[in-house]
């Protein structure tokens, strides 16, 4: 059985959710101690428990001391199940987090896995639902990971409710990532959503990105988008750049007492950052896209440059490299960007 110190690096709740879903892929047993022990609240929380559980449920695996505030478990993998699956996380816990980890978990599947879940679309800490459709999936659509998406219903903190559709086909094969070679972002598109809330905030904060974004001269249309049917108030924004060969994005979530117009001039800077920094990959997506260098190892080495390595990124390089023999080179630029190979 693998051991894994749920303590290591950035420590959260993402170390979990990444081994219990390479624990599937990889067929192998693992033992995860230390959950989350330099947090506040140390264990495993609601939005933790019901990851571990969905992912369990997928593949009909065994665990032991999967209890609330556990901060040792034991995980027992079988293989990942086709058909409908139903899942509510019941809470605001991301949708996006659970998701990401079923994907993971599901690249071996011989028939097509459907996931309707309910929860967070639209929460702290975790990517946005537009983030998750125009960035991330993208990103991996490009590696060979086909997958359909449905969003049925927004989901704010604290009710959550969101309510969204995911179909994984069969991965035939995942293909390398060849993004050394800086790019040309020409355009942004982004989307604003707002639940609940005057419609002058999504304007404002529209106004600002907008108005931030011309003055590097770039191109910019953002939707705004006005939902009616969920339980809690909310509003966020969600920017991207397409060039020829790669996605990168921003996102931010509106917070009480923070002006309309912060939030849109913050996503919209974080995305000028990236652009000019001649990163190929965001800092986000880094961390969420290294799993998938590493199991396209057999076809070649891939490659991308970041603006910088989160602790996230780091954390998961470390995850990584204890169940696969793999070499992943982090080479600092001169423009203090970081190159990652991974072969």
């Amino acid at each position: 059985m693998l051991s894994i110190d749920g303590s290591y690096g950035e420590g959260g709740g993402q170390i979990l959710r990444t081994a219990i879903a390479l624990s599937v892929l990889t067929k192998k047993p693992v033992e995860i101690t230390n959950i989350r022990a330099r947090r506040p609240n140390p264990g495993i929380k609601p939005q933790h428990h019901a990851a571990v559980t969905i992912i369990k449920n997928l593949c009909s695996g065994k665990t032991e001391g999967l209890d609330l505030g556990s901060s040792h478990i034991r995980f027992y993998p079988k293989d990942i199940k086709g058909g409908e699956h139903r899942f509510d996380i019941g809470t605001a816990g991301s949708i996006t987090l659970v998701l990401q980890a079923c994907i993971l978990a599901s690249l071996k599947t011989t028939k097509p896995v459907t996931i309707k879940i309910i929860g967070g679309t639209d929460v702290k800490w975790a990517p946005s639902w537009d983030y998750f459709t125009n960035i991330f999936l993208p990103l991996i659509k490009k590696m060979g990971v086909k997958t359909d998406t449905q969003l049925i219903r927004r989901g704010y903190y604290p009710q959550g409710g969101g309510e969204a559709i995911l179909k994984i086909y069969p991965t035939k094969e995942i293909f390398p990532l060849h993004l050394k070679e800086k790019q040309i972002f020409k355009q942004v598109n982004g989307i604003i959503h707002l639940s609940k809330l005057p419609d002058h905030i999504g304007k404002r904060m529209k106004h600002a990105a907008i108005k931030t974004l011309l003055k590097k001269n770039i191109e910019t249309h953002i939707h705004v988008e006005k939902t009616t049917d969920a339980f809690s108030e909310g509003t966020g924004i969600t920017l991207w750049s397409q060039s020829s060969q790669t996605t990168i994005g921003s996102t931010m979530l509106g917070e009480k007492g923070v002006p309309a117009e912060k939030i849109g001039e913050e996503a919209a800077t974080q995305l000028i950052k990236e652009i000019e920094s001649g990163a190929t990959i965001d800092i986000y997506a880094a961390d969420q896209i290294i799993p998938y260098m590493v199991l396209a190892r057999e076809k070649g080495e891939s490659s991308c440059i970041v603006r910088k390595l989160t602790d996230h990124t780091k954390t998961n390089i470390w995850l990584l490299q204890q169940f696969f023999d793999t070499k992943i080179k982090t080479i600092k630029q001169k423009n203090n960007t970081t190159q990652l190979i991974i072969k």
